[in-house]
């Protein structure tokens, strides 16, 4: 570990500069509602140079309480830039609350000198900043730092040989392992891939170009996701190569050589300081914040898990007022040791089906595996079936490939909708229990058991639990995709996870299974080849066979009360 901060009476006396915030940041605070009162006014000292471990000049802006006084310092590292909706979000409303914020521009990005390199300089720079932040007078020797998906992963890459002075991290919507956010058991989350690109590639270039970069994707997306071959046919939408976003699209095996280090689950398995998760149902890294949270529990590390009723954008929007309170309350405990704002337990969850928050000791929660089993008819069924014959046959074609609806995507189409426009679809099979007669509540890890035998022996399977209202709307909880890898014809048996919920089905409400061969372009389509889909130029339709054995396993729990 790096040196504690240097004695500070050997340092010069530090003159806090007259800037304001950006007036821009200013406006944007005062339409925020439902925030904690302000505490201090806020001072701005914009475009400080901080080397890099290459020597590379990191631009960086230091908010700070315009008030006499010690006070912590929170690190926030980006590559999306300083400005909106940063700048407000963390510089202003945390300097407010009495913190110093440094907002830096990660290597390559926002003025920021080198070349940004997906996720490889990470570590690096954030010790060099560190080591920056010893030598200014107004740091006091106590760290924190807090931000939502790559800002996450930059704090992932610090815990890797965390600083002393280290003291909370908070960890929203957050990543640490890149290659499942590109992948699925091999499949290409094609729609993550380019958003990705898109916000990596113009949003810290400004609002402006981010947005008309935003619509052109929107706009060209079926073009983009439906060329033949996919490599490179995103250079329409971004309007230049984008060279790292090639390699994760053609880089489909977590084994790899080119994903070696890029995964910093490592960093929660030893961690000792304290770390709040906060996450949302769908959330496109929902599942790697469940993982980041049971690695920490392992280690015996202080932890706490908020996951609501957001996507991986609308956390951060009609979610901020919980999503602040709760980053703030765990940062004045642990660098104020003031725990006055914490909750009484470690997990909080939005229960769906009933709109309410649940306080729990713990995730999962204790709940008994119970199995739903299709039958022909589209029926779903407790009823445990004494072979395994065929329920029914669909086929897929990749050249009219199931599209996506919803769910726990990056874009602005995510979260819960309306699934019946799919389900009308021949490529789509539902199987769909009796009304229920009394409440039945679901919260844990929903997965798929499934028998299944193709003509072709190349397919995947996306699977989705639904909740089905008396009125007949059928709305998606979780879901997932697994790729078959199967002879011709035999059968073979894949057990697909469908992330984790927490979701109440009412009284006359059903359970709903849906299966089909794709969710396109959330993931890139299967071409039925056996060959790579980034590549591929020929496509080859397949007949799907689920056999009756195939069961959907829901972590069932007594009543909610």
């Amino acid at each position: 570990m790096s040196p504690r901060t240097p004695d500070a009476a050997a340092r010069p006396a530090w003159v806090p500069p007259a800037g304001k915030p950006p007036l821009s940041s200013r406006m944007m605070r005062a339409i925020w509602r439902g925030l904690p009162a302000k505490r201090h006014e806020v001072g701005w000292e914009p475009g400080l140079v901080v080397p890099a471990a290459d020597g590379s000049p990191l631009i960086t802006d230091h908010y700070f309480p315009r008030t006499q006084g010690d006070f912590p310092t929170l690190l926030v590292r980006s590559p999306y830039g300083r400005g909106l909706p940063w700048s407000p979000q963390y510089g202003l409303l945390f300097a407010e609350q009495g913190f110093h914020v440094v907002l830096q521009s990660c290597r390559g990005t926002g003025g920021s000198g080198g070349v940004f390199d997906l996720w490889r300089n990470e570590a690096a720079d954030g010790q060099a900043t560190v080591s920056w932040l010893r030598e200014q007078p107004w740091f006091k020797g106590t760290l924190g730092t807090v931000g939502p998906s790559y800002l996450g992963y930059v704090q992932w890459a610090l815990a890797l040989d965390p600083p002393p002075e280290l003291k909370a991290m908070v960890v929203q919507v957050g990543l640490h392992d890149p290659y499942a956010l590109f992948h699925a058991d091999g499949a290409l989350r094609l729609e993550n891939a380019l958003a990705v690109g898109a916000g990596m590639h113009y949003q810290h270039q400004g609002i402006a170009p981010f947005l008309k970069a935003t619509l052109r994707l929107q706009r060209r997306l079926r073009d983009v996701t439906t060329a033949q071959p996919l490599r490179g046919a995103y250079l329409s939408a971004l309007g230049s190569e984008v060279p790292w976003l090639d390699d994760v699209m053609t880089h489909p095996d977590a084994k790899d050589a080119y994903w070696r280090g890029a995964s910093l689950a490592e960093s929660a398995e030893r961690l000792r300081v304290p770390t709040a998760l906060i996450t949302g149902w769908n959330d496109a890294l929902v599942d790697q914040t469940f993982e980041q949270y049971d690695r920490l529990r392992q280690a015996a590390c202080q932890t706490s898990l908020l996951v609501g009723p957001w996507t991986h954008t609308s956390a951060l929007q009609l979610g901020w007022p919980e999503v602040f309170t709760e980053s703030l309350a765990w940062l004045r405990a642990h660098l104020y040791a003031d725990p006055s704002g914490l909750r009484p337990t470690a997990v909080r969850v939005h229960v769906g089906g009933e709109n309410t928050w649940r306080d729990l000791d713990d995730w999962p929660p204790a709940t008994a595996a119970a199995s739903w089993y299709p039958i022909p008819g589209g029926h779903l069924t407790q009823q445990i079936p004494a072979d395994s014959a065929p329920v029914t046959v669909f086929r897929y074609d990749p050249a009219d490939p199931t599209p996506s609806l919803g769910g726990p995507l990056l874009s602005r189409t995510a979260g819960p909708r309306d699934n019946r426009p799919l389900e009308a679809r021949d490529d789509v099979l539902t199987f769909t229990s009796p009304p229920l007669t009394e409440p039945m509540d679901i919260l844990g890890s929903v997965s798929a058991q499934l028998t299944i035998s193709t003509d072709t022996g190349h397919a995947d399977v996306f699977t989705r639990l639904c909740d089905v209202d008396p009125q007949g709307r059928s709305v998606n909880i979780c879901d997932g995709l697994g790729r078959l890898r199967t002879a011709e014809h035999a059968p073979s048996h894949v057990t697909v996870p469908m992330s984790s919920t927490a979701h109440r089905f009412a009284v006359g409400h059903r359970i709903r299974w849906q299966i089909s061969g794709g969710a396109h372009p959330r993931y890139a389509r299967n071409p039925g080849t056996g060959g790579s889909p980034v590549d591929a130029t020929t496509f080859t339709p397949v007949r799907i066979t689920l056999h009756t054995d195939s069961a959907l396993v829901l972590p069932s729990s007594p009543e909610l009360v």
